[in-house]
């Protein structure tokens, strides 16, 4: 089983919004309680946040999949659906977040600092959101919008300020143990190190600092032979690069320079410029003698170039404090050239002021749709309620939609798709709007519609409630009925004598038809 994990594929999904609520207030005497439905919760955001605590990718090696809670939806009495928790994924420090095509995300260096990979979903608004004066009680609400889906790629990058580097077997994992307390896998066979090692080191009074042990390289590393491709990343962010040279080695061509100039030709073949980092030199295993010799032959040719040389026995322990305290100096030194550490600031990208709402573009048959505005309206329509999409056409009318598309020269039936939507399209355009395109295009608008409002609400085909109107019609039939059953009882009135008796109540007052003074009369 991997201890060690630096470079997985998550795959992440945002909660989605919670559905907004289509309720009326029902109340007993208050028959006219109006829209009362609350708005659905937001959906949790998806964090990569780096923890101090955290050294490997391995939790997501085995639970790639990750996914937000979503928001509650709302309820009436204008309760809202209480909002999405955000998923926070802890990263090791000097973790690379890429798109599935190499671009970057973030790089992440520093404890606490994070990016959101993936947007929680808005919530949808209730009906009582969306009353209007024209729309006094919606029989419908929004739904929640779902959450953004990513797959992203980790990698790590080792933030350590010292990087071994060497072929296979050339004793750096030896060195890492005598310089730290680090304790790394060690044999007589080349790849022992199938993972970098990373060591803390504290040398005299300097600060500690840290090294690591990248595995072995050989040539061709840069382009996929042996496991240098898989780690040379993790030399990217360090201070110091050391090269490891085993002097020791029976293998036939090889010798000290020669390995230097191997490994520096894969390092410059890396796409990662690393010709500005300091480099030093180990001469690795003098405790053998004839390595000792050759160490000895190689120091001045090395030096020549412009190297640092320390010449260390592991083994034995021979050179190792000299090498660092020297690598703790060079580390301090570095460590002041180097600019402070700026803290993280918000990155704000405001929408620029003469970006489009939206797009139409005509594809094969018909035309498509593209924008923010009109993909979200469009997750958000429940499309199983007529009024709800009478309302998304008014909006997309609102924002010029059918306007362009009546411009493109779309004709009544022609299919319209508008993210996984697609409709026949039926021109609802009015006068004001044929005008519009007339105004602003120079030419004529074709034919005008004066089609009513769009979408329908059933429930006013069921509806017994009487209009305006309706109740002044019935009121006045009210008031002939009963001047003539007056007329009948008494004879004919005077305008005066009618005026008279309502205000006595013989309309319908207390002591009206069928009250005390009724009865009194009988």
């Amino acid at each position: 089983m991997p201890t060690f994990v630096d470079r997985v594929i998550l795959h992440v999904t945002a909660g989605d919004g919670g559905h907004g609520c289509a309720s009326v207030h029902r109340e007993k005497f208050k028959p006219l309680g109006g829209p009362d439905g609350g708005n659905g919760g937001r959906g949790g955001d998806v964090i990569v946040r780096v923890d101090p605590d955290v050294t490997t990718l391995l939790d997501f090696h085995f639970h790639p999949h990750q996914r937000a809670s979503g928001g509650r939806p709302g309820q009436g009495s204008n309760r809202h659906g209480a909002d999405g928790a955000d998923l926070v994924l802890p990263v090791p420090d000097g973790t690379v977040v890429l798109r599935p095509d190499g671009e970057q995300i973030a790089d992440l260096v520093g404890a606490g600092s994070s990016v959101v990979v993936a947007r929680g979903g808005r919530g949808g608004r209730g009906n009582a959101a969306l009353a209007s004066t024209r729309r006094k009680a919606p029989g419908f609400a929004e739904l929640g919008e779902p959450g953004e889906q990513l797959d992203a790629v980790l990698e790590l990058k080792t933030v350590a300020d010292v990087a071994l580097v060497g072929f296979p077997s050339a004793g750096k994992s030896s060195l890492v143990s005598v310089l730290s307390a680090a304790r790394p896998k060690i044999a007589d066979y080349p790849f022992t190190t199938l993972v970098p090692n990373l060591g803390v080191v504290q040398a005299g009074d300097n600060a500690p600092y840290t090294v690591a042990d990248v595995p072995g390289l050989i040539p061709g590393a840069s382009t996929g032979r042996g496991l240098g491709l898989e780690f040379l990343r993790h030399i990217e962010r360090c201070s110091l690069i050391v090269h490891v040279l085993d002097c020791a080695t029976l293998e036939p061509g090889r010798d000290p320079l020669t390995d230097l100039d191997v490994i520096e030709a894969e390092l410059a073949a890396y796409s990662t410029d690393l010709s500005d980092r300091p480099r030093a030199v180990v001469l690795n295993k003098i405790d053998v003698p004839d390595a000792r010799e050759l160490a000895e032959l190689v120091t001045s040719e090395i030096t020549a170039r412009g190297l640092d040389v320390f010449a260390v026995s592991s083994a034995t322990r021979e050179g190792v404090r000299a090498l660092s305290l020297a690598l703790a100096e060079r580390v301090a030194e570095h460590r002041a050239a180097r600019p402070p550490q700026a803290f993280q600031r918000v990155i704000i990208r405001p929408r620029a002021v003469d970006e489009p709402d939206f797009a139409v573009r005509a594809q094969d048959d018909g035309f498509v749709v593209t924008g923010a505005k009109p993909l979200r309206w469009v997750r958000q329509t429940d499309f199983s309620n007529d009024e709800a999409i009478g309302f998304l056409a008014d909006r997309l009318a609102r924002l010029g939609v059918e306007a362009e598309l009546a411009r493109l020269g779309a004709e009544s039936g022609v299919a319209v798709t508008i993210g996984d939507v697609t409709f026949d399209w039926e021109p609802q355009l009015s006068r004001r709007a044929g005008r519009i395109i007339d105004d602003h295009e120079g030419g004529a608008a074709g034919p005008e519609s004066t089609l009513g409002p769009r979408g329908s609400d059933d429930r006013l085909l069921t509806s017994t409630r009487l209009t305006r109107a309706q109740r002044l019609a019935r009121r006045a039939r009210d008031r002939e009925a009963l001047a003539g059953r007056n007329a009948d009882l008494h004879g004919p009135d005077t305008p005066d004598d009618i005026d008279s008796r309502d205000s006595s109540g013989l309309l319908g007052g207390p002591d009206g038809p069928g009250g005390l003074a009724d009865e009194a009369r009988a």
